[in-house]
């Protein structure tokens, strides 16, 4: 058959096809569904941590790539006024039992016990922007009820669901790094300059009968100085509210948005670090919305507790990682508590592993490895490629990495398969059942968000001494190690697209030192990232939505945070 002839394309169809094209783009799926970061950076230069009496932030580059450790190890001091942060109601509400004022069941609501749907809902940004600056030194203008009940007669009644959230722009002009910092909260608590604006505990009372339970802010505090901060508190989370302090870049939050906060599980935490975000409109947003306001969600984070197994014990007598410690300072007398810091390795509990946690930067020498270690990468980069570098560390990994459509591949049939006398090992999950999964459920997509299901966590995590079955004794081989997965599975993942995977156990690299860093090696220079030590993936239905979000911690090689599914 002869070519059809080409009709030549016209200067008008040329130009219909560009706006076409554009339209597209603007449309696309991974575009429309990119989280918005509404985080402030966690950095020692910034102001970060409450001024006054508070322990200040720290990160300690405790082991460093080279000799000693083939891993990049850090340890946090960071307590949960820092940053984007969350307040939840044993923040101003006295445990039951206690016979202080406004003690009740609430007061024993910490954090580790807040449903995960909580953490989400329909964005609903109102703008007080006018109210920036418009009162004398240290005094916070106030958000009134005639300010929520103006945005109700433009737009609609508030509701259950909604996250209402204040807009003044506080953090947007005044976040800086230091000296410039000081604006942001210590010189207004010291009275030299105008505070930020917060809501009136009225304006709270008016919310909590609309039945909101999450309202966030972007000034540094839910709290107006000089005298309301505890009547406000009080006022919103007697109503089982949470709140979202620090917020910033609201002005990027469209009508329609899905809000969500996410922060480590800290046991008995009246306040945390939180890391913000929100999903534009669109069919993703419409339906995570929908799933929060309905509470069809799962908390797949372990409890960050001294009591737990949560921090990596490494295998024989002084190869552990930093323990998780709970600090007290301040006394709390209306609630008969202390207030508390936390000292911790960044990857404790549920937590994020970047490309640079096991990859170098650009200047490292490989001579630099022990003699061991290099002879492991002469065997990776023969199988595998050459091993890359990275400077990619916490806060540079995109929030849209660590979300996506859940795929839960179990593998708990490998759980027993290796024999006493191979320990220390784990059994090693293949591309084998990765390909049987695909086949019996279809095909992974770029973007979807792999979890490993092998049952660890839920067999293990356990109070000590009884927990040491979950990590220290399958690294010393009293007991097989989790199932792992290897640098072949990360290769063939990353060919399929996928840029995060996940796993309910202490790493996805098992216990054999060489084989996990050569799956940690693979993943990192693949531009891939793993949340590591989840729970809860068997209660995880079809069509669930992964969403993981770690502090952003400048320059961190771990990642403390929080993952949840809706569905």
């Amino acid at each position: 058959m002869p070519p059809r002839r080409q009709t030549p394309m016209t200067l008008m169809n040329r130009l219909l096809a560009v706006v076409l094209l554009g339209l597209a783009i603007q449309t696309s799926p991974a575009t429309a569904d990119k989280p918005i970061d509404l985080s402030l950076l966690v950095a020692e230069d910034h102001p970060c941590t409450w001024p006054s009496g508070f322990p200040m932030f720290q990160l300690k580059h405790y082991r460093q790539i080279g000799a000693l450790t083939p891993y990049n190890i850090d340890v946090l001091t960071i307590d949960g006024n820092t940053g984007t942060q969350i307040d939840v109601p044993p923040h101003s509400i006295p445990r039951p039992g206690s016979g202080l004022e406004n003690a009740g069941p609430l007061g024993s609501v910490f954090t580790e016990k807040i449903p995960a749907w909580q953490f989400g809902g329909e964005a609903v940004v109102i703008d007080v922007s006018q109210l920036l600056n418009t009162t004398e030194n240290g005094v916070s203008s106030l958000i009134q009820p005639q300010h929520v009940l103006a945005w109700e007669k433009t737009h609609r009644k508030l509701r259950f669901g909604d996250v209402v959230l204040f807009k003044s722009g506080y953090t947007d002009k005044y976040y800086r790094p230091f000296p410039a910092g000081r604006r942001f909260v210590a010189d207004p608590v010291e009275g030299t300059v105008p505070a930020w604006p917060d809501p009136h505990p009225d304006t709270m009372t008016l919310l909590g009968r609309r039945g909101v339970k999450h309202v966030g802010c972007d000034s540094p505090s839910m709290g107006p100085l000089p005298d309301l901060a505890e009547p406000t508190h009080i006022a919103g989370l007697k109503f089982g509210m949470i709140f979202t302090e620090s917020v910033t870049r609201l002005k990027r939050v469209k009508p329609g948005s899905f809000y969500c906060v996410l922060g480590p599980r800290h046991a008995k935490g009246m306040y945390g670090e939180g890391r913000a975000l929100a999903i534009p409109p669109g069919k993703l947003a419409t339906r995570l919305i929908s799933s929060a306001k309905a509470k069809r969600a799962v908390d797949l984070s372990v409890i960050n507790d001294s009591q737990l197994p949560i921090t990596w014990t490494g295998p024989g007598i002084g190869n552990h990682r930093y323990p998780y410690i709970k600090v007290d300072f301040l006394y709390a007398k209306n609630l008969d508590l202390q207030h508390h810091t936390h000292m911790m390795d960044a990857q404790a509990g549920t937590h994020l592993v970047p490309p640079s946690y096991a990859l170098p930067t650009d200047d490292f020498d490989n001579d630099d490895y022990s003699e061991e270690v290099r002879g492991w990468l002469k065997e990776y980069q023969k199988r595998f490629g050459r091993r890359r570098t990275s400077s990619m560390t916490t806060e540079q990994v995109p929030l849209g990495q660590t979300c996506g459509e859940a795929r839960v591949i179990d593998v708990r049939g490998l759980v027993g398969s290796t024999g006493k006398e191979q320990w220390p090992a784990s059994p090693q999950i293949t591309v084998t059942l990765v390909r049987a999964y695909e086949k019996a459920h279809g095909a992974l997509r770029s973007g979807d968000v792999v979890l490993f299901r092998t049952g660890h966590t839920k067999r293990t995590f356990k109070p000590l001494p009884d927990g040491v079955g979950c990590v220290s004794d399958p690294l010393n081989g009293k007991a097989e190690g989790w199932p792992a997965v290897t640098a072949e599975v990360i290769d063939y993942l990353d060919d399929r697209g996928i840029r995060c995977v996940g796993i309910d156990a202490p790493s996805i690299g098992g216990v054999d030192e060489k084989t996990a860093l050569m799956t940690y090696w693979a993943l990192g220079s693949r531009g891939m990232v793993a949340v590591e030590f989840l729970q809860n993936l068997d209660k995880l239905p079809a069509n669930s939505y992964f969403l993981f979000a770690a502090i952003p911690i400048r320059g961190c090689h771990g990642g403390p945070g929080r993952a949840i599914a809706l569905y």
